[in-house]
């Protein structure tokens, strides 16, 4: 049932904790979806420019740039207009989300993070994007 619910829905990972990386991407697995993991920002923006996800959950810090930077490239490109982008941080203080959401984020979520809450706000981006992503 899963996999009809978001068949050809793909998300990707941007995290350099390792632990934080493999418990999304089993979330997101479980759930039928089609998962890809980076740890690096530059190795992240290589990813996305090759084979566009549907959706990006990324961390701010990361080693070879950061997520804001990740996130502004991929609102400043029309070919991928498609693709959501959630900030997945511990940065929490409300300059951090200004900052988050200036650079293009569709949403904030701080860590430590609830996986329900991390799901629910996946499908729902994804049911608001169409089908194939950009």
């Amino acid at each position: 049932m899963a996999d009809r619910v978001v068949k050809g829905r793909s998300i990707l990972i941007v995290d350099d904790e390792p632990f934080i990386a493999q418990s999304l991407f089993r979330i997101f697995r479980r759930e039928g979806f089609e998962v890809r993991i980076a740890g690096r920002a530059d190795d992240a923006i290589r990813s996305i420019r090759e084979n566009p996800p549907d959706l990006v959950f990324l961390d701010i810090m990361l080693p070879g740039g950061d997520g804001l930077q990740v996130c502004r490239m991929i609102r400043e490109d029309p070919a991928l207009d498609a693709v959501r982008v959630v900030l997945l941080t511990a940065l929490g203080r409300e300059s951090d989300k200004e900052a988050g959401f200036a650079a293009g984020a569709d949403e904030y979520i701080t860590k430590p993070f609830s996986p329900v809450r991390v799901l629910a706000r996946a499908r729902t981006l994804l049911d608001s994007s169409p089908v194939g992503g950009a």
